[in-house]
């Protein structure tokens, strides 16, 4: 995974690792924040404080750093989703476990819930990967291709194994393709419309302490659609959910 520096340390650092990762972290911003066409590569140069010339050097015009902040997100979201499925994962297929244990499922479930708040909503390095990723999704170029390719599809793919593990619903099934995207939509819009949750709630900011609450209600959400499919509420004593009333 790219670490991306500081702006004090990439003033005191000049290695071409060191620069190639501050250009990319200045036009993840500047390109979420303005677009790809209304933002120049001068732009960009000065967000990083680096040499105009070393775009070309590094990634050999604009358009190879788009590719780049590709890649990035892609590692990125990459690592987070793991962290959150791993326990759902037979050891090196990158798929979840055969179906066995309905419970740990579930449980596993919750926890990616919990984990995708945690980064969604918590982290404010989030912010800037969702405004890029919302104009690829408005105007989709090569870019979008390699962040589906690499992360969206397979982190859905991998939460719908979860699901029929959990459900014993098809993995493939339209409704529960469906669900999976219900699932992860909630927790974005914490992001996407984060200044409107903000003003409605009377929170000053969004931390850990809301994140919290956001999880409470986010995990209700599922274990009311996991009743709803099986009947009956869902065991939860393996992993309750953060904020729940026991």
């Amino acid at each position: 995974m790219i670490k991306l520096p500081d702006a004090k340390s990439s003033r005191r650092e000049t290695s071409p690792e060191l620069t190639r990762a501050v250009l990319v972290q200045a036009a993840l911003k500047l390109f979420g924040r303005q677009g790809f066409d209304g933002t120049s590569t001068r732009e960009i140069a000065a967000e990083a404080q680096a040499n105009i010339g070393s775009i070309a050097y590094h990634f050999g015009g604009k358009e190879g750093l788009r590719a780049a902040v590709a890649d990035y997100i892609v590692e990125t979201v990459q690592a987070v989703a793991g962290r959150a499925l791993a326990a759902g994962q037979a050891p090196g297929s990158g798929q979840a476990a055969p179906a066995g244990d309905p419970e740990a499922a579930r449980a596993q479930l919750f926890a990616a819930i919990e984990g995708i708040v945690g980064f969604v909503v918590a982290q404010p390095h989030a912010g800037e990967i969702v405004q890029f990723l919302l104009r690829e999704l408005q105007h989709p170029t090569a870019a979008l291709d390699r962040i589906y390719d690499g992360v969206f599809e397979p982190t859905h793919r991998r939460l719908c194994h979860l699901w029929e593990q959990a459900t014993g619903e098809p993995a493939e099934s339209e409704r529960t393709r469906l669900t999976v995207f219900t699932l992860i939509g909630q927790v974005v819009y914490f992001r996407i419309g984060r200044e409107a949750v903000k003003r409605r709630m009377g929170w000053h900011d969004i931390g850990a302490a809301e994140a919290a609450k956001v999880v409470a209600v986010t995990t209700d959400n599922l274990s009311a659609i996991l009743a709803a499919r099986m009947g009956s509420k869902p065991k939860m004593g393996s992993k309750p959910p953060i904020g729940s009333k026991q």
